[in-house]
């Protein structure tokens, strides 16, 4: 999917690898350039992914059906990818993804964040998604919206909607008021309420077009659920939709873009790279079809 992303109140000035990209400001749009993608990223050695170009498709090791790179419907890589020469990316929070039943397996990346972090992914195909009702207080919904809010604030809204649990109920989100800088700065002053952090325990993504996601988003099990919108960054997915604006992330950027800024507002660490490797298969892709389309003479 593609989702939408907003300029964000925080004006952080954490950047990636160090090279003075900035990662999002006040006043203008961020992305990851061309020329950066595969230079500043801290990547695993792609060479596999080369070698297996040259022999061309191979079996599947489960289904042994003919796939490139990987199987979608397996989620592993194919007899000439060995598993062991792709990266294992270790994530901090759990990721949920709810896929359009339309949306094509081949063209979809969120099965990138599968293969990559297999362990911390689940995808679900539309309508067969979980109920998240009862986990509202440790699950956000990353998905633009009136009532969304920054990854800062949807912490203290968690916060906000665990204590009210212990005492009756939650409010939906879209009743609590949006949650100001000073009021977060004043919070983890707290120690209680710094441990409090930790309440967050999962994410969800919907990997959709942007106008098939009007009934899942408006499905009855994901009500109730606090909505983050990401720090507002250009595209650079190759099936970018036409007539769209270059904020329109890819599922697997999305996801990439949400573990950085969990990384340096959240965690509060200086970002080193850790969850580059998300952006593995995404950046090879994203140079073939480049090096295609320059041969075609399209660009």
């Amino acid at each position: 999917m593609v989702l939408h992303t907003k300029m964000s109140s925080e004006n952080p000035s954490s950047t990636l690898q160090g090279d003075n990209i900035p990662m999002s400001t006040s006043s203008q749009t961020t992305s990851l350039a061309e020329n950066d993608m595969l230079q500043k990223l801290h990547l695993a050695s792609q060479e596999v992914l080369v070698a297996a170009q040259k022999k061309g498709r191979s079996k599947c090791p489960k289904c042994n059906s003919s796939r490139m790179f990987y199987c979608y419907t397996c989620y592993v890589p194919v007899e000439s990818v060995p598993i062991g020469d792709i990266p294992c990316v270790k994530l901090p929070l759990k990721i949920d993804i709810i896929k359009h039943p339309n949306e094509t397996d081949g063209k979809s990346t969120a099965i990138h964040a599968k293969l990559l972090a297999y362990d911390a992914v689940t995808i679900h195909t539309f309508p067969c998604i979980p109920d998240y009702y009862d986990q509202k207080d440790e699950i956000i919904l990353v998905f633009p919206g009136k009532n969304s809010v920054s990854i800062k604030e949807s912490l203290l809204l968690l916060n906000n909607c665990e204590d009210k649990k212990k005492e009756s109920s939650c409010e939906p989100p879209s009743k609590c008021l949006k949650l100001s800088q000073e009021n977060y700065k004043s919070e983890k002053q707290d120690k209680n309420d710094k441990v409090k952090l930790n309440c967050l325990k999962k994410v969800v993504f919907i990997d959709s077009t942007w106008n098939q996601t009007n009934k899942i988003i408006a499905d009855e099990r994901l009500q109730g659920l606090v909505t983050v919108e990401l720090t507002e960054r250009k595209t650079c997915f190759w099936r970018h939709q036409k007539g769209s604006p270059e904020t329109y992330l890819s599922t697997i950027e999305a996801i990439y873009f949400f573990m950085v800024d969990y990384h340096t507002h959240i965690l509060e660490e200086d970002y080193q790279g850790e969850y580059d490797n998300l952006l593995f298969f995404f950046t090879f892709m994203y140079r073939l079809i480049k090096d295609a389309k320059h041969s075609a003479g399209k660009i």
